[in-house]
């Protein structure tokens, strides 16, 4: 007996689960916009420098008269960062303005046909400041890293309900002062927290629904989870089209979590966390409650505290035994299998935000790529789902990471003027990486056996988030030259779709439960 028997006895799969994964998922909505709002907020509208005299004045300019105080490039355009020296107004009519060039010293005008507004117009970070936007990512990627370890731990002690609701209204609160706090330094602090609720989000809807869900509607569910997020970033398309502004699209994408921090109280805790943590009298009360709404009263009114402890006697059992992360590393098997995983997550995320974040390199209107690297998630998870079931997990896996390799690293040798190529071989990358990570949720839980696989899973998914932190960094190396960032997303793809290679296949077997059975494989 365990609680999964519990479950079939008030309900496993009836009405309750409907309204609850339905209250649940709904945020997971507006976590996309968070991971890829920088797109939109932190864009970079062409720009120049300001030119006192002409810029100040009611003049209207053109091209021809830019020649005369800014050097242009090869396709005469004003560059970004450079002007002439003695800058005089009107100088361009005798002629007689010296060449010598300087950076920009009076600040810069952008063009705000597209964005009225973003934190790189906000805060000047072009030029020599250019690589403080990546930065801001990557602070708010330290914060998605933080949170994984701290919240996930907490959620164990105080319950995911009580993390949830407060991830929640985090969320809600640091988006709100990252929008309207003046300064870059308060933008980063906030969006590093906003980084923290959302992993506290993302554990806690993972748990509650599937601790309240039947074995057999869990990949439903997970299903669900994953094109959750997939939505999201549709949504973020439409979004950020509508408001140009960025702290009006911070603020946005932030607000409905106040609503969310309300429905969040509706959501019952886990029974079968407040069971093995003694609090059995309220997991009666939430199992009785699950049964009323799924139609099976008599059935709830019949159990008894006595009853849930029998049924939950194992998994309480198991509970008294140690185990810990080292366990990951002490046996060759365990340890092939959570370094060959390491490596499979952390490319595995590190190139979908490498591809994700960096949207304005591909010379193609913004808001529509959005939409289309959203759109290509729904086939790609769809196809990687039917692929696991037929061929298996570890060649799903292996594939995927491969063929986003591939695809990526063949991107850094097109020119840039082939834009439909560009595109193209973009879409496969992402929708592969897309395919790898429905893949890496359900084959990593079948690796790792049942006394440890929480720590697995807690391992391998702060390897993800720190593959996410170093992504935009990596983005900084394009100003040495424009080959690194796609030939390293490219070859880091490539590598852990073979280190995949090396893993057991999991696909229709029995879960191992311990690290023998691992070993035994």
């Amino acid at each position: 007996m365990g609680f999964n028997d519990l479950l079939e006895i008030v309900g496993g799969l009836g009405r309750f689960q409907v309204i609850n994964t339905t209250v649940l998922l709904i945020p997971m909505l507006f976590l996309a916009c968070h991971n890829f709002l920088q797109n939109f907020s932190a864009a970079i509208p062409t720009h120049r420098c300001w030119i006192p005299g002409v810029d100040n004045s009611t003049i209207t300019y053109n091209q021809s008269h830019l020649a005369a105080f800014i050097p242009l490039d090869e396709d005469q355009n004003a560059k970004s960062c450079m002007r002439f020296t003695n800058l005089k107004p009107f100088s361009w009519t005798n002629g007689t303005l010296k060449k010598d060039k300087e950076v920009c010293k009076d600040g810069w005008v952008y063009d705000r046909s597209v964005f009225s507004s973003t934190i790189v117009t906000e805060w000047d970070l072009v030029c020599n400041h250019r690589k403080m936007r990546q930065v801001a990512q990557s602070i708010y990627m330290a914060g998605v890293l933080a949170g994984a370890f701290v919240l996930g731990s907490l959620s164990d002690r105080f319950g995911r309900k009580a993390i949830l609701t407060s991830s929640c209204l985090t969320m809600a609160v640091s988006g709100t002062c990252a929008a309207f706090l003046p300064s870059f330094v308060t933008y980063c602090f906030f969006r590093c927290l906003g980084g923290m609720a959302l992993s506290g989000i993302v554990l806690n809807t993972i748990s509650l629904n599937l601790e309240w869900t039947a074995p057999k509607g869990r990949t439903l569910v997970g299903t669900l989870f994953a094109y959750g997020f997939t939505c999201g970033q549709l949504i973020l398309a439409g979004i950020a089209y509508g408001i140009r502004d960025w702290r009006w699209l911070q603020f946005s994408v932030s607000a409905p979590y106040y609503i969310f921090f309300l429905t969040s109280w509706c959501v019952p805790e886990s029974a079968r966390w407040l069971i093995i943590n003694g609090r059995t009298h309220q997991a009666l009360r939430n199992l009785q409650r699950v049964a009323w709404i799924n139609g099976k009263r008599e059935e709830g009114e019949k159990l008894s505290e006595k009853i849930l402890i029998s049924h939950m006697q194992s998994e309480l059992n198991n509970m008294k035994q140690a185990h810990s992360p080292l366990d990951l590393f002490r046996t060759a098997g365990m340890r092939k299998v959570t370094i060959c995983l390491m490596l499979v997550w952390f490319s595995t995320s590190f190139v979908f935000y490498g591809i994700g974040m960096d949207l304005q390199n591909f010379g193609v209107d913004i808001f529509l790529l959005q939409f289309v690297f959203g759109c290509i998630d729904l086939p790609s998870k769809l196809a990687g789902a039917i692929v696991m079931s037929c061929i298996g997990r570890r060649v799903t896996q292996a594939a995927s990471l491969m063929l986003a390799g591939v695809a990526v690293l063949c991107n850094a040798f097109i020119p840039k003027e082939m834009r439909m190529a560009r595109l193209v071989l973009a879409v496969l990358g992402k929708g592969s990486v897309a395919s790898s990570f429905c893949c890496a949720y359900i084959y990593s839980s079948e690796l790792f056996p049942t006394v440890i696989r929480q720590s697995g899973m807690g391992v391998v998914g702060m390897k993800a988030r720190l593959g996410s932190l170093v992504a935009p960094l990596v983005l900084m190396l394009s100003e040495i030259s424009p080959l690194f960032p796609p030939a390293i997303y490219g070859v880091a793809a490539i590598i852990s779709g073979t280190a995949a290679i090396f893993l057991s296949e999991t696909s229709n077997q029995q879960l191992p439960d311990t690290i023998e059975e691992v070993e035994a494989r």
